[in-house]
C-alpha cells in the first residue's frame, strides 16, 4: 500500500484535514476546486440559502451531469472515485 499523506481541503468554507496517497492528491485537488467554484456559481444564483443548501445543490448538479452522460466518461469517473475517497476521509477524520 502507497504511504498516505496529510492534506487539508476546503469545502464550502469548512477546512478537512484528510490523507491520501501522493498519485490521488492532484485528483483531490482538482475536485475541490470544482466544488468549491460551483458552490460560488451557485451563490451567485440563490442568494439567500445557507451552506448546505449550495454543498446539496452541487451534488446534484454533479450526480445529474454524471447520468446524463455529459463530459468526458473518464474525467466523471476519476472525479467521482476521488469524491467517493474524500467523503471515506471525511468520515473517518470526523469519527476521530
Amino acid at each position: 500500500m502507497s504511504e498516505l499523506i496529510p492534506i487539508n481541503i476546503v469545502i464550502g468554507d469548512r477546512t478537512y484535514r484528510i490523507k491520501t496517497t501522493v498519485s490521488d492528491e492532484e485528483i483531490i485537488r482538482k475536485t475541490v476546486k470544482m466544488i468549491n467554484d460551483k458552490i460560488v456559481e451557485f451563490k451567485t444564483q440563490f442568494a439567500g440559502k445557507d451552506m448546505q443548501d449550495y454543498i446539496a445543490m452541487v451534488i446534484i448538479w454533479y450526480a445529474t451531469q454524471n447520468v446524463g452522460g455529459n463530459g468526458n466518461t473518464m474525467l466523471n469517473k476519476e472525479m467521482l472515485d476521488s469524491l467517493m475517497k474524500m467523503e471515506l476521509q471525511v468520515d473517518k477524520a470526523l469519527k476521530e
